[in-house]
């Protein structure tokens, strides 16, 4: 307060105006007051202020003008930040896995890192000032937080691929190049109309022309969309590229608020965008995945760390499937997450994502296995298996799928991978493998030692797997796998080619004296599932037999006189007829699987080569880890 002192002979300021002492009281307050707010505005003005800088000394005004640009970066944050969820008590079931611990990392690592705050957004398409830096509104925490220690360096990564993604279409034969291209048809054909009627849905429905959004997803749109991106690029079709491209820097949305499938999401949405992004060296993709796999940490946090299969998006809780046995976790749903999580860690320098596919690793190595085999079903609290079914179709497909693809993607660096796909081959060849009284070789299942000799679709894809393997087994083995993969794969097309439509059914059996055929009404529909003609595409890749070019475009030719409608594909409900009734759902793994796959089968083996990608179980392409194509960022 300043101090008003009486000069002599003459009264004071108060006494001179004819105050009384009420009143001069209430003067000197008013006054002091007036004051005390006119200084204090000096800290309220803007940073440019030349009045600031002289009643302030020069590091002081500059703390300020620091501390007020804080305060916006954290306002512009601040949106990011909220919307995820808090954490639970610690001491709260762990059925609802805390949301939050993402969050706390990226804290740590912030704090670690020092990073200046996020940014000004910047429009799509142009480059931030920040040199090795995106917005922040583009770019998930994940990324920003290590983004100082080190970045991906895309051009060393295409530098590094032995083989251009597309080939180099040297020489063909008119005939192979003439399949190749109607395949292309097809495609263009599909998403089409997928465009016009159905675009931004998940899925298109080809009869009545409308779009399909379900409910394994979560609230995500555009699966089709994302599915779709690096067929559309493999096979040159540009200008659809660039609407997909639009799409999703427009109009995919992540900040949803539904019940979504953890495997499904992986596979297919962080798959797409990963692929694309490699493809590509679009921003997007990249800063697309790594914010939805965010979205996903949530559900490893079980007293195992193995996830459960159901996740909201919005706030982080999660649980088991209904209907999985004692609310288990499934084998081809956290046994498919390795190659994607490998690579979420690859570009954002976050190891959260490997530590947790490495933990999963740690927990199957513990358990013990059944007559070495793995069943479908763990607990994600006690971590031993609820039921002893073991199958190579659905439930456990993948899983097998992704331990000789993670030893490859490593660049055959991953032992561990190695000997487990190893073991639990051999096991799988000892009490599943079975040959038919007719001569086929088929793969059954197995509850608690009792053989069900069926075989689904779904597991049609171990012709191509065991193929796989093949190629870098022992020399004594190598010929023997090589031979079991081309009997299987035989198997499969027999249960096309035993069909009226030449279509195979979901699953077929080998008991009653009925082979490679459906048995039970349930059982004789095709939703366009693209696992045989996988198998086919890594058999010519692998042997170049002709008789699997022959065989994918005997089932071109099946899909373009059943499954094509005036509006897309369909899949049909009985393939043992020759005029089946449509289905209704063009799903959005025809365009990333099945006719990925077949196109592939009448392209150069250099063409998404096996030297350079691996391909997660939605055929998105994953490159093959050569060398660390880290590079320290420029942070300024």
């Amino acid at each position: 307060m300043v101090l008003l002192r009486k000069v002599p002979g003459m009264p004071g300021w108060p006494a001179a105006l004819g105050l009384r002492l009420p009143q001069k009281f209430l003067f000197l307050l008013f006054l002091s007051g007036l004051l005390t707010l006119c200084f204090g505005a000096l800290f309220l003005l803007p940073d440019s202020s030349r009045f600031k800088r002289l009643f302030l000394p020069r590091r002081a005004a500059a703390s300020a003008s620091s501390s007020s640009s804080s305060a916006s970066s954290a306002a512009a944050s601040s949106t990011r930040d909220t919307d995820l969820p808090r954490s639970p008590p610690a001491a709260a079931e762990p059925r609802h896995a805390s949301p939050a611990a993402p969050r706390r990392l990226r804290d740590k690592l912030r704090a670690a890192a020092r990073l200046p705050g996020p940014p000004a957004h910047t429009a799509p398409g142009s480059r931030p000032q920040v040199r090795g830096a995106e917005p922040a509104s583009a770019v998930p925490a994940a990324a920003r937080d290590t983004r100082a220690a080190a970045r991906f360096d895309y051009e060393r990564f295409r530098q590094s691929l032995r083989h251009p993604p597309r080939g180099r279409r040297p020489a063909e034969e008119p005939e192979t190049r003439a399949r190749r291209m109607k395949v292309k048809e097809m495609m263009k054909f599909a998403w089409d109309n997928y465009k016009q009627y159905a675009l931004g849905k998940n899925e298109l429905r080809p009869l009545t022309k409308n779009g399909h959004i379900g409910n394994m997803f979560g609230g995500l749109r555009g699966a089709t969309v994302v599915d779709a991106l690096d067929t559309l690029y493999i096979m040159e079709l540009e200008e659809e590229f660039q609407e997909a491209k639009k799409w999703v820097e427009r109009s995919f949305d992540l900040n949803v608020n539904g019940e979504a499938s953890l495997f499904e999401v992986n596979i297919r949405y962080i798959g797409g965008l990963l692929a694309a992004y490699y493809l590509t060296g679009e921003e997007v993709f990249k800063s697309k995945a790594l914010e939805l796999g965010e979205k996903l940490l949530p559900a490893f946090n079980t007293p195992t760390g193995i996830p459960r299969g159901v996740i909201n998006l919005g706030s982080g809780m999660s649980w088991s499937w209904g209907w999985a046995s004692a609310g288990s976790s499934i084998l081809a749903e956290f046994g498919t997450l390795h190659l994607e999580f490998l690579h979420l860690s690859e570009l954002s320098g976050n190891p959260v994502f490997a530590e947790k596919v490495t933990n999963i690793r740690k927990v199957l190595n513990r358990v013990e296995k059944p007559q070495g085999l793995y069943p479908n079903f763990l607990s994600p609290v006690t971590g031993n298996w609820v039921q002893h079914h073991v199958s190579i179709g659905g439930l456990g497909d993948s899983f097998y799928e992704y331990l000789i693809k993670s030893w490859l993607m490593s660049d055959k660096k991953d032992s561990e991978a190695k000997k487990m796909y190893d073991d639990a081959l051999e096991a799988i060849e000892k009490h599943l493998v079975k040959k038919s009284a007719g001569g086929l070789t088929y793969i059954a299942e197995w509850r608690g030692g009792v053989l069900d000799h069926k075989m689904g679709h779904l597991a049609c894809f171990s012709g191509g797997m065991i193929a796989l393997g093949a190629e870098h087994a022992g020399e004594g083995r190598k010929q023997h796998y090589m031979d079991l993969a081309a009997e299987i794969t035989n198997t499969c097309h027999e249960s096309y080619a035993r069909s009226d439509t030449k279509l195979g059914p979901e699953a077929f059996r080998f008991d009653t004296g009925t082979e490679a055929m459906a048995t039970r009404l349930s059982e004789r529909y095709y939703i366009l599932r693209p696992e045989v003609v996988e198998s086919y595409m890594y058999m010519w890749r692998l042997t170049h037999d002709p008789k699997y070019r022959q065989w994918g475009w005997e089932a071109v030719k099946a899909l373009e006189k059943h499954c094509r409608v005036e509006a897309g594909f369909s899949g049909i409900r009985d393939v043992y007829t020759t005029t089946p009734t449509h289905d209704n759902m063009q799903q959005s793994f025809f365009l990333a699987e099945t006719l990925k796959y077949l196109y592939l089968l009448f392209c150069e083996d250099d063409v998404l080569s096996l030297d350079d990608w691996v391909f997660n179980t939605e055929a998105h392409p994953l490159p093959v880890n050569h060398t660390n194509f880290k590079a320290k960022a420029n942070v300024q």
